[in-house]
């Protein structure tokens, strides 16, 4: 089951004291204190219990993903556990089981793990991240999700830009200019995907930003696998990447030192880079009008959907239709 074509504001009935009662029916007896941290996708809340700790208690987004979707996520971080790669797996209940439902809500438990952005500045992070991803894309590749989506050209590129078309989105005055443009940003993103080779698809992190990554005085780990799928490698490596072609080159160059260690990296997939990029793009867009019927989003995004971010998005994938036409980074 993937994400559904639409968002109705399913949290409205998610009030404290339903927070709470989910929380106490697994064991973990709250002691009323609650915060809500920041997510939009799904919904997390720093919970305390009573031995004066606190736990993360994730709220899944009805409709979004299967239960067997949601466990083998699950399965995923425990399995990355079982290869000592630092990523916060959700707690078992007493009956051992991850994933618990209340009320109608889904719901897992997570310890809670402190910890800073990690300084990609640095050239040891940028290694140590890459030593990092190289262990894990070592047990993704291991086996495949039967019940996740893959991370390609017709679910992020071909989906999202139909959605925004049929469910008129657009301001009439940039539908045609965006329609035109999207459309010749995903024959320029099908030549790189050829121009690639065989693109090899493995179990990713899948949005691997510097704001999942949490960076203690033991080094990086991982917060949230919530948007794991299958893909090809370099997803989980472009996203660290950032500033001037020059230094996305330097940067890369030391990603891959820590990377290729741990695992084989395909120069083909330089290729994807900027496709990828386009595509999470177009998806971006995509997803804040699937969830424009949830109320947070109007609250959090009040400019999507003006003249002004539709003319800059056109503006911003222009320039993408420019650097998929650029030489490869250098490494």
């Amino acid at each position: 089951m993937t994400e559904r074509a639409d968002s109705t504001p399913v949290y409205a009935a998610l009030d404290p004291d339903t927070i709470l009662g989910a929380i106490d029916s697994v064991g973990s007896h709250s002691n009323g204190r609650l915060l809500a941290l920041n997510s939009y996708e799904n919904r997390v809340y720093q919970v305390g219990v009573d031995d004066d700790r606190f736990l993360i208690a994730k709220f899944y987004r009805p409709g979004r993903w299967s239960d067997s979707a949601i466990l083998e996520e699950h399965h995923f971080s425990g399995e990355l556990i079982e290869h000592q790669i630092p990523v916060v797996a959700p707690l078992p209940g007493p009956d051992d089981r991850t994933l618990h439902e209340f009320h109608g809500y889904r719901f897992s438990l997570y310890p809670r793990q402190g910890g800073r952005w990690p300084d990609l500045d640095k050239s040891d992070h940028l290694e140590w991240m890459g030593r990092l991803l190289g262990r894990l894309h070592g047990v993704g590749a291991l086996r495949a999700f039967q019940h996740r989506p893959s991370l390609n050209i017709e679910t992020f590129g071909v989906a999202s830009y139909q959605f925004l078309l049929e469910q008129g989105f657009l301001p009439p005055h940039v539908e045609l200019a965006y329609r035109s443009l999207v459309e010749d940003l995903l024959r320029q993103i099908r030549t790189a995907w050829e121009r690639a080779g065989k693109v090899h698809a493995i179990r990713l992190h899948g949005d691997c930003h510097p704001g999942n990554i949490l960076w203690t005085d033991d080094g990086p780990h991982f917060v949230d696998l919530d948007d794991c799928r299958m893909g090809p490698a370099v997803q989980d490596l472009w996203m660290l990447l950032s500033g001037e072609r020059h230094e996305m080159e330097q940067q890369l160059s030391r990603i891959l030192a820590g990377y290729t260690r741990f695992a084989d990296f395909r120069p083909g997939e330089l290729y994807l880079i900027e496709a990828l990029r386009t595509l999470r793009m177009i998806h971006y867009a995509a997803w804040l009008a699937r969830r424009w019927d949830d109320p947070a989003f109007p609250q959090a995004f009040p400019w999507f959907g003006s003249t002004r971010y539709w003319e800059d998005h056109i503006l911003s994938l222009r320039e993408q239709a420019a650097l998929l036409d650029e030489p490869l980074l250098s490494i």
